[in-house]
C-alpha cells in the first residue's frame, strides 16, 4: 500500500522565543482579531437565515392559490417602476417572475373601468411595446449586418489558428491601412469632390468617349472630373442665382456663399495630413506600448493553457478555431523558449561572416542596379514624348518598375535561405530592410522623374494631372502584379509541387514582401493625394480586393510556417517603417511641390499663383483689408504658420512626448520584471526570505528534456488539457503535466490534463 505524501510545515524558530513572555499588546491585538472574526461570521449567518426566511415566505406565498392571488393583489397597487423592482429581487426562476407580471398588468388593465378602457389602454401599451421591439430589432440587424459585412470578421480568427501569429499580422496591418485610407479620403471628399461637384466648371470640350483603357492609363474621360487636380477651379464659389420675377439681374444677398476653393485645396489637403501624422503616431506608440510591455515571455505558457479559454464560446466551430488558435500559441511560445544558439567555432564564424558579407553585396548590387535601370527609362520616357492616341505607352514606365519590385524579393528570398538564419523573425527582419531599402530608392528616382524633369517638360500643360494619372497608374499595376504574383507564386507552384514533383509541401506565405508591397502602396496614395483628391478611394478598394484574395489564396495554397515563431513586435514595426521612411518621405516631397515648385497656369485652383503656399498670403492680405474686426488672423498667420520657431516648438513637442512615452514603458517593463522577479521568489521555498515558512512537497524535483514543438498536438483550452505524442509522456508526467485524463489515449497521442505539481512553478510547467 502506497504511503501518503507527506507536507511539512518548517517553521523555524528563533533562539529568544522560549524566553521570552507574551506581551499584553500582542493578547489585545488577538482578542480584537477574534472579536472581528465572530462579529464578521454572526453577520454572515444573520444574513444567511434572512436570505432562507424570504425563500420560505416567497415559496409559502406561491404555493396555495389563495396566497398567490394575494401577492397578485398586492402587486397590482405598485406601479410599474416598484413592481419590476419588487420581482427583480424575488428569489424565483424568470418563468415565475414574468407569469406574476402578465397577471399583475392583465388585471390590472381589467380594473380600469366597465367600459372597457383598460383593454384600449392595453391595446395601445402593447402597439407601442411592439413599435419599439421591432425598431429595435432593426437597429440590432443592421448593427449585425453592418458587422457581418466585414472581410475580417470570421477570417482574422481563422488565419491566427492555422498560420500563427506572423502570418495575422499582415493581415492586422492591412485592416490598419483601410483605416488610415478611409480617414484620409473623408475632409477632401466632403470640402473638395463635394463642393465642387455641386459647381461644375466649364468642360472645355467635349467629353472623349469611355473605351475601357481608362482603367489601367487613368487618362481619358477620367481626366476633367472630380479625381484630378485640373478639374478644380480657381475661383470663389456662390450659391446659384435665381433671377426674379421683375429683373435679369440677381440681388447681392442671393449670391452670398463665399467659398475660395484655392483655399479649400490648401487647408483641405494640409489637415488631412495633419490628422494623419496624429492617428499615425499615436497608432505606433500605442503599438509600441502594447508589444514592448512586458519584457519577456516567460511564464506565458501555463497562463495560455489556463487562462485563453473564452468561456462564451458555443458552437463547434467556434470552439474548435479556439482550440487551433491556442494550440498555434504554444507552438509559438515553445518554439521562442527553445531557440538557442549553438557555439560557432572561429572557422564557423568566419565562414559566417563572409557569407553574410557577400549575400549583403549582392543585395546591394540589385538594389544599385534597379535604381540605375528605372533612372535611365525614365530619361527615355521623358525624351519620348507619347501623343494622344498612343496613351497605352505611359504603361511601360509602371511595368519596368512592377517587374523589378517582384523579381528583386526573390532573389532576396534565395540570398535569405543561403544565409541560413537560426531565427526566423530575424529572417523575416532581414527580407523587410532589404525590400525597403529598394523600394525607397526606386521612389526617390520617382519623385525625382516628376518633380525634377516632368515639371519642366510639362510648363505648357498640367503637369499635375500628369503625375495624379502616373501615381494612379503605378498603383493599378502594382496590384495587377500582386494578383499574378498570387497567381503563378502560390496556386501554379502548389499544383506543380503536388501533382509533378508529388510532393504534399505547399510554399510559404512570404511576410516580408507582401508587407513591403502594401507599404509601397500606402506610400503612392499619399504622394499622389495632392494631384488625385480620389486616390484614397482607388486604394481603399484595392486593399479590400487584395484582403479577400490573399485570404482565399492563404487558406487553399500556403501552409504554415515550418518553424513557428512568435511575432509579438510585427504590428509595431510595420507602423515604424509606415510612419518614418514612407509617411515622412511623402510629406517631405509634398511639401516642396507646395512651397517651391510653381503651378501650372492652364489648370487647376492655383494656376495664378507661384506657388500653392501662396494661397494662404493672398487670403491673409484680404483679410487685412477687410477691416479691424479680422486683424487677428493676419497675426497668427504670420506668428504660427510664417515662423519656423512655431515649427520647431511642434517638433520638439512631439518628440519630447515620444520620449516620455518610451520612458514609462520603460518603467513599466522594469516594474513588471521587478514583480516577476518577486513572484519566482515566493514560489521558491527554501530561498524564501521568511526562512522557508512556507509548505512545501518533500519531493525530489526533476530535471526532464524539454517538450518539442511537435509533440503538441491539440489544445482544449477549457480544461487545460494538452494532447501530446507517445512517447513522452514520462517527460511530462515528471514536468508536472497530470490530471483526471492522465490515463486515456487515442492512437498515437497521450491525454494529459496541465496541473503543476507541488514544488513547481505554474511558469516552469513548460
Amino acid at each position: 500500500m502506497a504511503q501518503p505524501r507527506v507536507l511539512v510545515l518548517d517553521v523555524p524558530e528563533t533562539p529568544g522565543d522560549q524566553d521570552q513572555e507574551p506581551s499584553p499588546y500582542e493578547e489585545s491585538e488577538v482578542h480584537d482579531s477574534f472579536h472581528q472574526l465572530i462579529q464578521e461570521q454572526s453577520q454572515l449567518a444573520a444574513e444567511e437565515e434572512l436570505e432562507l426566511q424570504q425563500r420560505q415566505l416567497v415559496a409559502g406565498a406561491l404555493g396555495p392559490p389563495e396566497k398567490r392571488s394575494l401577492l397578485v393583489k398586492e402587486l397590482q397597487g405598485l406601479s410599474v417602476a416598484q413592481r419590476d423592482h419588487v420581482l427583480r429581487g424575488m428569489p424565483l426562476n424568470l418563468a415565475e417572475k414574468r407569469c406574476l407580471r402578465e397577471k399583475s398588468q392583465v388585471q390590472r388593465g381589467k380594473r380600469r373601468g366597465p367600459q372597457d378602457r383598460g383593454g384600449v389602454f392595453s391595446c395601445c401599451s402593447r402597439l407601442r411595446y411592439a413599435c419599439i421591439l421591432a425598431l429595435h430589432s432593426l437597429g440590432l440587424a443592421l448593427l449585425s449586418g453592418l458587422h457581418a459585412v466585414r472581410p475580417w470578421r470570421y477570417a482574422l480568427k481563422q488565419i491566427g489558428g492555422q498560420f500563427g501569429s506572423s502570418v495575422l499580422s499582415y493581415f492586422l496591418f492591412l485592416k490598419t491601412l483601410l483605416a488610415f485610407n478611409a480617414l484620409l479620403l473623408l475632409l477632401p471628399l466632403a470640402f473638395l469632390v463635394g463642393v465642387q461637384a455641386a459647381f461644375p466648371p466649364e468642360p472645355p470640350g467635349p467629353a472623349p468617349a469611355f473605351t475601357g483603357l481608362e482603367l489601367l492609363t487613368g487618362g481619358g474621360c477620367f481626366t476633367h472630373t472630380v479625381m484630378y487636380y485640373g478639374y478644380y477651379s480657381n475661383t470663389t464659389l456662390n450659391q446659384l442665382c435665381v433671377p426674379p420675377r421683375h429683373g435679369d439681374q440677381c440681388s447681392p444677398r442671393a449670391s452670398s456663399l463665399p467659398y475660395s476653393m484655392p483655399l479649400a485645396y490648401l487647408f483641405t489637403m494640409g489637415a488631412a495630413f495633419f490628422i494623419t501624422c496624429i492617428t499615425l503616431v499615436y497608432s505606433m506608440s500605442h503599438a509600441f506600448g502594447e508589444s514592448y510591455r512586458v519584457g519577456s515571455t516567460k511564464g506565458v505558457h501555463a497562463i495560455t493553457v489556463f487562462c485563453s479559454w473564452d468561456y462564451k464560446v458555443t458552437e463547434k466551430r467556434a470552439s474548435r478555431l479556439q482550440q487551433d488558435n491556442l494550440r498555434t500559441q504554444l507552438k509559438e511560445l515553445l518554439a521562442e523558449w527553445q531557440l538557442h544558439r549553438s557555439p560557432r567555432s572561429l572557422c564557423g564564424r568566419l565562414r559566417r561572416v563572409v557569407t553574410l558579407g557577400l549575400a549583403w553585396l549582392l543585395c546591394l548590387g540589385t538594389m544599385l542596379g534597379c535604381s540605375v535601370a528605372v533612372f535611365v527609362f525614365s530619361e527615355v520616357m521623358i525624351q519620348s514624348p507619347v501623343s494622344a492616341g498612343q496613351e497605352v505607352r505611359l504603361l511601360a514606365l509602371p511595368l519596368v518598375v512592377s517587374l523589378l519590385n517582384l523579381g528583386a524579393p526573390y532573389l532576396f528570398r534565395g540570398l535569405a535561405a543561403l544565409e541560413g538564419h537560426e531565427s526566423p523573425g530575424l529572417e523575416v527582419y532581414v527580407a523587410i530592410c532589404r525590400n525597403l531599402i529598394l523600394k525607397m530608392a526606386i521612389l526617390g528616382i520617382l519623385c525625382y522623374h516628376w518633380l525634377g524633369r516632368r515639371v519642366a517638360t510639362l510648363q505648357d500643360q498640367c503637369w499635375e494631372d500628369f503625375v495624379g494619372q502616373e501615381l494612379y497608374r503605378f498603383m493599378v499595376m502594382d496590384f495587377l502584379f500582386a494578383l499574378l504574383d498570387t497567381l503563378f507564386g502560390e496556386l501554379v507552384w502548389r499544383l506543380i509541387s503536388e501533382r509533378k514533383l508529388k510532393r504534399r509541401r505547399k510554399p510559404e506565405f512570404d511576410i516580408a514582401r507582401n508587407v513591403l508591397d502594401l507599404i509601397y502602396g500606402q506610400t503612392l496614395t499619399w504622394l499622389g493625394v495632392l494631384f488625385s483628391p480620389l486616390l484614397p478611394a482607388v486604394q481603399v478598394l484595392r486593399l479590400l480586393l487584395l484582403f479577400l484574395v490573399k485570404k482565399a489564396s492563404l487558406m487553399a495554397n500556403c501552409q504554415a510556417p515550418r518553424r513557428p515563431w512568435l511575432a509579438s513586435h510585427m504590428s509595431t514595426v510595420f507602423l515604424t517603417l509606415l510612419c518614418f521612411p514612407s509617411f515622412l518621405g511623402a510629406a517631405i516631397f509634398l511639401c516642396y511641390a507646395v512651397w517651391q515648385v510653381k503651378p501650372s497656369s492652364t489648370c487647376g485652383p492655383f494656376r495664378t499663383l507661384d506657388t500653392m503656399y501662396e494661397a494662404g498670403r493672398v487670403w491673409v492680405r484680404h483679410l487685412e483689408r477687410a477691416g479691424p474686426g479680422a486683424s487677428w488672423v493676419p497675426w497668427l498667420h504670420q506668428y504660427l504658420v510664417e515662423s519656423t520657431f512655431f515649427l520647431f516648438l511642434a517638433s520638439a513637442l512631439l518628440l519630447a512626448i515620444i520620449y516620455l512615452n518610451i520612458q514609462v514603458v520603460k518603467g513599466q517593463r522594469k516594474v513588471i520584471s521587478l514583480l516577476k522577479e518577486q513572484i519566482r521568489n515566493v514560489s521558491s521555498p527554501p530561498h524564501h526570505p521568511l526562512g522557508g515558512a512556507l509548505v512545501t512537497c518533500q519531493l525530489p524535483r526533476p530535471s526532464p528534456p524539454p517538450l518539442s514543438i511537435s509533440e503538441v498536438r491539440s489544445v482544449h483550452g477549457f480544461t487545460g488539457v494538452i494532447w501530446l505524442s507517445k512517447g513522452v509522456e514520462a517527460t511530462a508526467r515528471a514536468l508536472g503535466l497530470q490530471g483526471p485524463c492522465g490515463d486515456s489515449s487515442s492512437g498515437d497521442t497521450v491525454c494529459l490534463s496541465v496541473w503543476p505539481r507541488c514544488g513547481h512553478n505554474v511558469g516552469e510547467v513548460f
